[in-house]
C-alpha cells in the first residue's frame, strides 16, 4: 500500500491516507503496516473491547513525534462510528462528559488505525446496546517494576497473584503490558461499581507485607525502587488499560501480548517476554487467543 485508498470493510467505506508514512522509524514500520497488523488481530482483539468506550492514543507523525490521548470521537467521524455518552467526573479539562468511540466492528478498528491511533485503551467495565453503564466485570493487577527491578520480576509477582485469586475461586489470565511490566486480570461479577478496586487493592496490600523486599501498593516512587508496583488503582472506574493485542508507541511496533502461565514462569530475561507484531500475529495463528478470560467468578467478601 502507498498514498490513499479507499477500501470496503465489511460493508463500510473507509478511506485510507498517508499509507506510506512511517510510524516507527527505527524499524520502517508504516502506517500501512498497523492498519494490516490490527485488520490480522481482530478477530482475537474485538472480543475483548467490543461495548467498552475507548480512549486512544494517537500518533499523527509516529512515536518520536507528538502524541495525544483522546477520549472524544472526531466530529470527522463516519455516522456510522458508534459512539456512547459517558460522563467524565474530575476530568483534566473540566468536562462533565465525552463522546467516546465504541469499538464493536472491525470497520471501526481500521479507522481509528488509519488516524494512528496506535495504542488502544480500555476500562474494566462496558455499556449496553443503549448506552447504559454496566458494572465492572474484569478485575485488573497492573505489575510497573521500579528500575533495576524488570518484568523478570514482575513475572515472579504475578505468580503470587495468581496463587492468591485462584484461592478465591477466580482464574487468572495474564499478559504484557507491551512496555515494562504485566498485567493480570480475571472475570469477575461485582454487586457494585466499587467492589473491584477495595478487592484489587486488599491483595496488593496483603502481597506487599508478606513480600515487602519486592512488592510495594502505594504509588510513591521513593519507595518503588528495584521494587514491583502491585497498581491496583486501574481498576478504578474513571481509568483505563491498555486493551490484549494492542500495539505500543515504543521504538519498535511491540504488543500488549497475552502469555501462558507457563511462560510467565520460565521467563529469566526481559526478552523472553517482548513480542513484535509479526511475533503475536503468528503466536495467534499457531495457538489461538491466551486471554480468554471465561466464566465471571464472584469476587469473595
Amino acid at each position: 500500500m502507498t498514498g490513499e485508498a479507499l477500501v470496503r470493510v465489511e460493508g463500510r467505506l473507509v478511506k485510507l491516507t498517508n499509507l506510506d508514512k512511517v510510524l516507527y522509524p527505527e524499524v520502517g514500520f508504516t502506517k500501512a503496516e498497523v492498519i494490516d497488523y490490527y485488520t490480522r488481530i481482530a478477530p482475537v482483539l474485538l472480543p475483548h473491547v467490543v461495548g467498552r468506550p475507548m480512549t486512544v492514543r494517537r500518533f499523527p507523525n509516529g512515536v518520536d513525534g507528538k502524541s495525544f490521548f483522546e477520549k472524544n470521537a472526531p466530529s470527522h467521524a463516519p455516522e456510522w462510528v458508534r459512539t456512547v455518552r459517558v460522563e467524565t467526573p474530575g476530568s483534566s479539562r473540566g468536562a462533565e462528559y465525552a463522546d467516546f468511540v465504541v469499538v464493536d466492528d472491525l470497520a471501526t478498528l481500521v479507522w481509528l488505525a488509519n488516524l494512528a491511533a496506535l495504542e488502544l485503551h480500555v476500562p474494566q467495565w462496558g455499556v449496553g446496546a443503549r448506552g447504559a453503564r454496566h458494572s465492572p466485570d474484569l478485575v485488573v493487577f497492573d505489575l510497573d517494576p521500579g528500575e533495576p527491578a524488570t518484568v523478570v520480576q514482575c513475572c515472579r509477582v504475578a505468580c503470587r497473584v495468581r496463587e492468591v485469586l485462584e484461592g478465591d475461586g477466580l482464574a487468572p489470565v495474564v499478559k504484557t503490558s507491551g512496555s515494562k511490566g504485566l498485567q493480570v486480570y480475571a472475570a469477575v461479577s461485582v454487586s457494585s461499581a466499587g467492589s473491584t478496586s477495595e478487592y484489587a487493592k486488599g491483595v496488593a496490600q496483603r502481597l506487599a507485607g508478606e513480600w515487602p523486599e519486592e512488592v510495594v501498593w502505594r504509588m510513591a516512587k521513593a519507595q518503588r525502587t528495584g521494587k514491583v508496583l502491585i497498581d491496583w488503582s486501574q481498576n478504578n472506574p474513571a481509568k483505563t488499560t491498555v486493551a490484549p493485542y494492542s500495539l505500543r508507541a515504543r521504538a519498535r511496533p511491540s504488543v500488549s501480548t497475552p502469555v501462558s502461565w507457563e511462560e510467565v514462569e520460565a521467563c529469566r530475561v526481559v526478552e523472553d517476554l517482548v513480542f513484535l507484531a509479526d511475533e503475536v500475529r503468528e503466536r495467534v495463528r499457531a495457538g489461538g487467543d491466551l486471554f480468554a478470560v471465561g466464566t465471571a467468578s464472584p469476587l469473595p467478601g
